[in-house]
C-alpha cells in the first residue's frame, strides 16, 4: 500500500489532533531532504547582531545528509547517510565545517555505487552479479545492523561517538570531525541495540538502554558505564566497566515494544514500555519479501502504557506496575523526585503510527494540498507530566487519588493487584495548539536534569518539519515563540552563561534553513531570558533537516 492510501485510510481521531488547526496552503520542503556536499575544512560565517564572547566550544550537529547512491534511492528520511555538523564559536567569531560519517554503510555504498547495506526504511537488493540462486538464498539471511549513526552525538567516558539505534557507534573527533573506530555495544555487555538518548549523572557515568533476545525471551535492559578513568595519552573507545543493572522482560515477548528513550531522575530509571509494537515474526517475513524494517512497527492502542521504575543504584525494579492509557513518546523532558513521588514530564502523543510516516515521498510532496493532506493526518506532540507515588504497599488505600503535590493534576489511583493507574497533566494551555504541539525539547540539562525546574525549550510544529522555537514556562503554562515564514529551525540548545544564578540565564542555540533560497543557513543565537534574537552567523551552504546536537564547551 502506498504511503498516500495509508494515511486516507488512518482514522486519526486523537485529541491533539482535533484541536490543532488545520493547515492549508503549506510550502514544500522538498529542498530541506535533499543530498549535500561536505565541508570538510572550516569557512568563516558572517556575523549579524552579536555572539556574546563568553561562549567557547562547537555546536556539533548530526543527521541524514546524503539520499542516493548511483541510481538507488532511500525510501525514508531515517536512511540517509550521517552528515555532522560543527559551528565552532570562539571570541564571537563562528567557523563552519562538516563532513560524512565514514560508516561502514557509507564507505560500501560509495565503492558500489548502489545501497548495500539495509537502512530503517529501505532494503537494500541482492547484488545484481550473483546468480540467480545465490539471490534467492540471500533473502533468508538475517540482514546486518547499519553502523550509520545519524541520529544524536553521544559522549562515554569523555569520548564522543554519534550514534543510531543499532548495537554500533562510531567514536569521533569533535574538533575536525574524523570518524573513528567502531563500537559494538555486544562487545562489552549483552546487549543487541542501545538508544540514541543515554542520560549522565553529576558524577560523570553515563546511562542507556538496549535490547537482548534469545531463547528465555525479550528484554529491555538498562545500561550503565562508569566516569571516564582513561590513562593520558590513549586514544581508543573505552567501555571498561560497562554493566548491565536491571533486565525488564517484555510484557509480549513476541511483540516488544519500541523506544527511543527514557526517563532519569536522580534515583531511579523510568523505561516506558508503550503500544509501538515490534512483531518479530513479521520482521522476519519481510526480510524474505524484500520489504523494510519500520513496516514492521505496529502501533496497538488496546495495550495499555507501563511505566517499569528502577533504583538506578541497586539495579532493583519496583514491584509496583504503574499503567496509563495507551501513548506514545520518543523525547522525555525532565523527571525528578518530589516528596515520595516521581514526576515526569514528557512529549506525547495519541497515534503511535506517525514514525513510518517520515518518508521522503511524504517529505518531498508538492506544496498546497498534497503537503497540507500529510500533516493534517499526522499526531501533534503534547507536553504530559505523569506523577508516579514511590511509596505504594499492601496497606495502600484503592481507588483514591494517591498524587498529594500541590502544584500537580495529574493523578495514580491503586487498583489492587499491585497496580496503580495513572493519568497526566497536560503542561501547556491552548496557546501552543496555534505552534502545531511540540517536539525535541530541551533543558538547561547541566544544572536541572534530575531535579525540579520551571523551562524548556522545544520546536513547534506548525508544519511537517519544525517551524518555530519555543521556550515553555512549567508554572505558568505560557509559552515565547521565534517564529518567521519559510524559516526552519534545528533542535534547541541551551548553553548556561558562567557564573549564572537562575535556570535561564544562557543562551539557546538553533540551526536555521530555508526552502526558498539557496545556501541561506545561519546559526541563530537567542537570549534564553528574553527568548529574543542577539545574534546569527550566516554561512553560505545547505544544510538537510536534522535530527540532533550537543553543545561540547571548550575551555
Amino acid at each position: 500500500m502506498s504511503s498516500t492510501k495509508q494515511l486516507n485510510n488512518r482514522s486519526g481521531d486523537n485529541a491533539s489532533k482535533k484541536r490543532c488547526p488545520l493547515a492549508t496552503g503549506l510550502e514544500g520542503i522538498a529542498p530541506l531532504v535533499r543530498t549535500v556536499e561536505e565541508i570538510p575544512e572550516p569557512i568563516t560565517t558572517v556575523i549579524k547582531g552579536n555572539i556574546p564572547s563568553w561562549i567557547n566550544g562547537s555546536f556539533l550537529r548530526n543527521g541524514p545528509g546524503k539520499f542516493e547512491f548511483g541510481k538507488d534511492n532511500f525510501n525514508h528520511w531515517f536512511d540517509g547517510m550521517a552528515l555532522m555538523h560543527r559551528f565552532y564559536i570562539h571570541d564571537g567569531e563562528v567557523t563552519y565545517s562538516s563532513r560524512f560519517l565514514r560508516s561502514d554503510s557509507y564507505v560500501r555504498n560509495s565503492e558500489k555505487d548502489r545501497i548495500v547495506v539495509c537502512e530503517f526504511g529501505t532494503m537494500a537488493m541482492p547484488d545484481p552479479c550473483k546468480n540467480f540462486f545465490a539471490r534467492f538464498l540471500s533473502r533468508f539471511k538475517i540482514p546486518k545492523a547499519t553502523d550509520n549513526a545519524s541520529v544524536n552525538f553521544v559522549k562515554y567516558k569523555g569520548d564522543y561517538y554519534v550514534s543510531t539505534e543499532t548495537n554500533y557507534m562510531r567514536r569521533v573527533d569533535p574538533q575536525s570531525l574524523e570518524t573513528k573506530e567502531k563500537v559494538d555495544w555486544t562487545q562489552y555487555i549483552a546487549v543487541n541495540s542501545a538508544t540514541a538518548h543515554p542520560h549522565y549523572d553529576r558524577e560523570g557515568a553515563s546511562y542507556n538502554m538496549g535490547n537482548s533476545y534469545g531463547k528465555g525471551g525479550f528484554f529491555y535492559n538498562i545500561i550503565r558505564v562508569p566516569p571516564p578513568e582513561k590513562v593520558e595519552g590513549e586514544d581508543k573507545a573505552d567501555f571498561s566497566g560497562a554493566q548491565v543493572l536491571c533486565s525488564i522482560p517484555a510484557s509480549d515477548y513476541k511483540k516488544p515494544s519500541y523506544y527511543h528513550s527514557f526517563a532519569m531522575s536522580e534515583n531511579y530509571v523510568v523505561f516506558i514500555e508503550q503500544p509501538i509494537k515490534l512483531d518479530l515474526l513479521k520482521f522476519m517475513l519481510f526480510r524474505i519479501q524484500g520489504k523494510s524494517f519500520h513496516k514492521v512497527m505496529t502501533w496497538e492502542p488496546q495495550c495499555d502504557t507501563i511505566f517499569h521504575v528502577v533504583d538506578r543504584h541497586t539495579g532493583e525494579k519496583s514491584k509496583v506496575k504503574y499503567r496509563a492509557p495507551p501513548m506514545f513518546t520518543l523525547h522525555q523532558i525532565n523527571a525528578y523526585e518530589d516528596k515520595g513521588f516521581l514526576v515526569m514530564d514528557m512529549c506525547c502523543g495519541d497515534d503511535g503510527d506517525v514514525i513510518g510516516d517520515f518518508t521522503l515521498e511524504n517529505l518531498r510532496r508538492a506544496p498546497g494540498e498534497e503537503m497540507d493532506k500529510f500533516y493534517n493526518s499526522m499526531c501533534r506532540n503534547l507536553p504530559r507530566r505523569y506523577v508516579l507515588p514511590l511509596t505504594v504497599t499492601d496497606d495502600t488505600p484503592s481507588d483514591q487519588n494517591l498524587v498529594t503535590l500541590p502544584f500537580c493534576q495529574a493523578t495514580a489511583v491503586k487498583t489492587g493487584c499491585g497496580e496503580v493507574l495513572c493519568t497526566h497533566e497536560e503542561l501547556y494551555d491552548e496557546e501552543l495548539f496555534q505552534y502545531g504541539g511540540l517536539e525535541f525539547p530541551q533543558i538547561n540539562y547541566a544544572h536541572y536534569n534530575a531535579r525540579p525546574y520551571r523551562y524548556y525549550y522545544a520546536c513547534g510544529f506548525g508544519h511537517v518539519v519544525s517551524d518555530s522555537l519555543l521556550k515553555m514556562d512549567l508554572e505558568t503554562k505560557k509559552l515565547k515563540a521565534w517564529r518567521h515564514p519559510g524559516l526552519f529551525p534545528s533542535e534547541p540548545v541551551f548553553v548556561p552563561a558562567p557564573n549564572a544564578t537562575e535556570e535561564d540565564d544562557g543562551v539557546v542555540m538553533s540551526i536555521i534553513i530555508t526552502p526558498r533560497t539557496e545556501k541561506s543557513t545561519f546559526l541563530l543565537v537567542l537570549d534564553a531570558k528574553t527568548f529574543t534574537e542577539l545574534g546569527r552567523a550566516e554561512v553560505p551552504v545547505n544544510i538537510p533537516y536534522g535530527t540532533h546536537g550537543v553543545f561540547n564547551e571548550m575551555r
